[in-house]
């Protein structure tokens, strides 16, 4: 004989059927596919490179009224370069205290290493002076004669070659003109800013004993690698045909943009650099 089931424990079954029946039906229903809209998915990346192509000033540099400034990175790459005291017997037999910052000890004493605005003759000499911090002053390179008593290197050539603008090492954006007249001799000085250990110093470089300077050249005029400085000469140094490089570094404080000629090498104002310490290397 069959039992009997409570109707309404019978309706109450029934409902939890029809429920676990529907609940299986939507987990075997495969899941709608999700689509992205494309101008929504490259919003993000658009506007960085919209917003890198409008932007006034290269990386590294801040606008201000109508010019870039360079600002400093915390990261950028290169050493403070330091100041050390030296002294030497001038012409006369005066002695002559002076500041410079001497070749750090892992540049290349080798001036073929470096990027130089005059091309390299087979059997190149070069001259440095000034920067024998480690010899007593009759040791230092211009000898007994008193025959070099300056801060840069000289640069063997021929009258009339082309004497083209380098770059520095560590240097943020391009270099400017700052002087063209008479210095040592004919001479062109261009102002460079440089990355020190995360700050921006001012380097002027000195081209001297030219012939003549390049034609069009002016104070404030903005030059990229490779440009025409002038042509190697005698000029100041009669019957010595060569190129004077001589590298200084303003000193704190100094606005090495409106330093005039005369200026420019007073020790006061900059320090004597060896060009080695800020000269790029070949590869």
């Amino acid at each position: 004989m069959p039992l009997k089931m409570d109707p309404l424990l019978r309706g109450a079954l029934a409902l939890s059927l029809v429920s676990l029946l529907t609940r299986a039906a939507e987990l075997r229903r495969p899941e709608p596919q999700r689509t992205i809209d494309s101008s929504i998915a490259h919003t993000p990346a658009s506007n960085a490179a919209q917003e890198r192509a409008e932007a006034p000033c290269p990386r590294g540099t801040l606008p201000d009224g109508n010019v870039c400034i360079p600002v400093p990175d915390p990261d950028a790459a290169g050493e403070t370069l330091v100041e050390q005291q030296n002294e030497h017997h001038d012409r006369n037999g005066r002695l002559r205290v002076y500041d410079q910052i001497p070749r750090r000890p892992e540049r290349p004493k080798d001036f073929r290493k470096y990027r130089l605005p005059v091309p390299v003759l087979a059997d190149q000499s070069f001259v440095t002076s000034g920067y024998d911090l480690d010899r007593p002053d009759a040791e230092q390179r211009r000898g007994t004669e008193l025959s070099a008593v300056g801060h840069g290197g000289e640069l063997a050539q021929a009258r009339g070659t082309e004497v083209r603008l380098v770059n520095l090492e560590n240097q943020v954006g391009d270099a400017s003109v700052l002087a063209v007249g008479h210095l040592f001799g004919n001479s062109v000085v261009t102002q460079h800013t440089v990355r020190e250990a995360g700050a921006l110093r001012e380097y002027l470089v000195i081209y001297g004993y030219l012939q003549s300077p390049a034609p069009g050249l002016s104070h404030g005029q903005t030059l990229k690698a490779g440009a025409l400085l002038g042509f190697v000469g005698d000029s100041g140094s009669p019957g010595v045909v060569h190129l004077h490089v001589e590298v200084r570094r303003a000193r704190e404080g100094v606005d090495a943009g409106q330093l005039p000629l005369g200026q420019v090498n007073q020790n006061a104002k900059t320090v004597a650099c060896d060009p080695r310490n800020v000269l790029e290397l070949l590869p």
